[in-house]
């Protein structure tokens, strides 16, 4: 009787990929994929976990594939937790629900802001718990406490730093009658630190009503209210650069309109910053182009 061999591919244990190629070929797979593969061996969950392959495994990813994300802004339900819902921004042909694994003091929760698939959610108001999750592979971290003292009107915003490869969190707290005070939180480090701002006097930052804080051009903007030394008190955008840990002031763009005015805020619109104003009916949007505001988008309407 003859006997039947192995296929050469099976017999052969030396017929296998390099590490390399096998690390470049995870490097194109889908996070839960990948998060999957942790398992296999200790080599491999040590190289999936180091920086370099994170950083190639983001820079991997469609960008292009963006999500709406929603979260109810108060939760109906007995306990604080609510459910986010995430749908494709183009298609809207599936919608998944993913429960938030973690609850808030109140029943109301705010997005701070979201970077290479990293959320940021607080309680709203005051903004005083801060939590980052991963839906993807389901882990959540909560943030340790403010290093301010007593929070009041907060505002918050989320960053991805590039340099350093780290997450940033910056929380502002201040009154109408009070200069702003300023903190900022690094995941690497898990802590707190202060900011100043030495290119103003007084600052007071205003919420964003109707979106998160824009991270744009590696830094967060936010509408505010400066008064330098021996001038009046000016509307601005204060930008803070999340590599530098540093503020600016740009100015508003021209054509803004003068006099009492119902809204304005910046957004992220297609990657640029963006400026909105609404005075009465007329409404009017400015995109910054390589980070001046030279190119007005659209015009100013009418409402019939």
């Amino acid at each position: 009787m003859s006997q039947t061999r192995e296929p050469p591919t099976l017999r052969h244990r030396n017929n296998h990929l390099p590490y390399d190629v096998v690390l470049n070929i995870l490097g194109q797979l889908p996070v839960k994929s990948v998060m999957r593969l942790r398992c296999v061996s200790k080599s491999l969950y040590s190289s999936i976990a180091s920086p370099d392959f994170i950083s190639t495994h983001l820079n991997n990813i469609n960008h292009d594939n963006a999500h709406v994300i929603h979260i109810e802004s108060e939760s109906t339900r007995v306990i604080n937790r609510q459910v986010c819902m995430v749908a494709l921004a183009r298609t809207f042909d599936r919608i998944s629900e993913i429960g938030v694994p973690f609850d808030f003091p109140t029943k109301c929760v705010q997005i701070v802001g979201s970077c290479n698939g990293l959320l940021c959610l607080a309680d709203y108001p005051p903004g005083n718990v801060v939590h980052l999750w991963n839906p993807s592979i389901r882990r959540f971290k909560k943030l340790p406490h403010t290093c301010l003292g007593l929070l009041k009107h907060v505002t918050l915003g989320f960053a991805y730093c590039s340099e350093s490869n780290d997450y940033k969190v910056v929380r502002t707290s201040g009154s109408s009658l009070s200069t702003s005070e300023i903190e900022m939180y690094s995941l690497s480090s898990d802590s707190w630190k202060r900011v100043e701002i030495s290119v103003t006097t007084d600052v007071i930052f205003c919420k964003n009503l109707v979106s998160p804080i824009p991270f744009v051009s590696g830094a967060l903007h936010w509408m505010a209210s400066v008064k330098e030394e021996n001038r009046m008190t000016e509307t601005d955008i204060m930008a803070f650069d999340v590599n530098s840990e540093k503020f600016r002031k740009l100015a508003l763009p021209h054509g803004s309109i003068d006099g009492p005015l119902l809204q304005r805020c910046v957004a992220s619109f297609r990657g640029k910053l963006a400026f909105f104003e609404e005075s009465g009916f007329q409404y009017s949007i400015w995109v910054m182009g390589d980070y001046e505001m030279i190119k007005q988008r659209g015009r100013d309407l009418s409402m019939l």
